[in-house]
């Protein structure tokens, strides 16, 4: 029953559409990641330009805010599909310069930044989009298969992405980026958008004058801000996006080829062995269903991603740290799908653009925290500043367990209903 259950949300029209479009995305932009980023490290031989790559993909998180309020104003659908669209643009980019041997690490920067500026708002985006299209006995189940595609993603799209550009070549593995781009991009158009809140129009009525689009951006943050549960959700995001997740990716080329001498395939591998926990994570988090206190779940998860996070810093045996990471997975994504599901189920449905956006925002601490591990790598090492990111993002998930005790502790709680 448990696994029929699990499979629900297939029921409505909209999430089995959109279910395949958010995979061949996440497939494309997981590919792409690798193999750009391997791409910057073997060319230039910098970690720093390497962290520089990888924040650079979330440079748009500062306004991943304002598309949330777009998507509540114009049709989630209708502004993700434009945003898939140009992923294929900058793909096609990559493609020509690679095919004109025009290519190099400065020109990937610049592609890097100008679909930065759209990437960071996928994940909140088709987290809303759910939210909107499935009914709310189906939520839990739907996040977690929802998650899936970026977990599989990871899974073939690192095993993929290295295996392809290892034996083709640049050029071959942008042809298949782009194309994977245009057929999630198509796919998104058919998904049943709803256009958000905008009001209907009544034959000889006054037209209705909506809020300015600062004005919505400007109470979805402040909805956030007096609620309890969703201010310490999006604080526990900012921080683990600024301690855990640079060691699990934009720092993993580094990790491969300096600390474990792997090669691009070995790279693959250690990237599928998190990706692979993430997918058992969500796997199970959908067929668990309603029965998951979802804030409770967060905070008690997330401590035990960081646990392993530590024993993957000072392991020295590969099959170990590949163990490590694979729990570490499990964690992560229990962890950050409940956050989703706090963030949809527990506040009103005319914020939930603007609120994933705000949760997008919190994605802003991805980048600093990798430039700052950039810096302190080369002066002190890898495995102290590893130690340094863990440890502090374990006490800090502490305190705010503590401090909002009431609000994701409590078996009442809202966030635990």
């Amino acid at each position: 029953m448990s696994g029929i259950a699990a499979l629900a949300p297939f029921r409505t029209r909209s999430f089995r559409l959109q279910w395949p479009a958010d995979l061949f995305t996440a497939w494309a932009l997981e590919m792409e990641t690798l193999i750009l980023g391997w791409y910057v490290l073997v060319e230039t031989g910098s970690v720093v330009l390497l962290t520089v790559f990888g924040s650079l993909q979330f440079v748009g998180t500062l306004i991943s805010p304002v598309l949330g309020m777009l998507g509540d104003r114009l049709g989630l659908r209708n502004v993700l599909a434009v945003m898939r669209f140009c992923y294929a643009i900058f793909a096609s980019i990559i493609l020509f310069l690679a095919l004109t041997q025009q290519l190099n690490p400065m020109l990937v920067l610049v592609v890097a930044a100008m679909s930065g500026m759209l990437r960071p708002s996928d994940i909140g985006l088709r987290s809303a989009l759910v939210g909107a299209t499935v009914p709310a006995g189906h939520l839990v189940a739907a996040m977690g298969i929802s998650r899936t595609t970026q977990d599989s993603a990871r899974i073939g799209g690192a095993l993929a992405g290295a295996g392809f550009m290892a034996t083709f070549g640049m050029g071959p593995a942008y042809i298949a980026i782009t194309g994977i781009y245009l057929v999630g991009a198509c796919l998104t158009l058919l998904v049943d958008g709803r256009p958000g809140s905008r009001p209907l129009a009544i034959a000889g009525a006054p037209p209705v004058l909506r809020p300015s689009p600062w004005r919505d951006l400007k109470e979805g943050l402040g909805y956030v801000w007096r609620t309890p549960r969703l201010l310490a959700a999006m604080s526990l995001a900012a921080l683990v996006n600024l301690t855990a997740f640079p060691l699990t990716g934009g720092l993993m080329p580094y990790i491969a080829r300096d600390v474990f001498h792997l090669d691009q395939k070995g790279l693959g591998l250690l990237v599928a062995s998190f990706a692979s926990g993430a997918f058992i994570g969500s796997v199970t988090l959908s067929m668990l269903g309603a029965r998951v206190r979802p804030a409770r779940t967060m905070m008690a998860t997330c401590i035990v991603w960081y646990l392993c996070l530590i024993g993957f810093v000072l392991s020295t045996s590969l099959p170990v740290a590949m163990g490590l990471l694979l729990l570490a997975g499990i964690a992560q994504s229990l962890s950050m799908v409940t956050l989703a599901i706090i963030l949809l189920k527990t506040s009103d449905e005319r914020f939930r653009g603007r609120i994933m956006g705000v949760r997008m925002l919190a994605i802003y601490t991805l980048p600093l925290g990798l430039l700052i591990a950039g810096v302190m790598i080369p002066s002190i090492g890898y495995h102290a500043t590893a130690i340094i990111f863990v440890v502090t993002g374990l006490l800090l998930t502490l305190e705010i367990a503590v401090t909002w005790r009431a609000d994701l502790i409590a078996k009442d709680a809202v966030g635990n209903a």
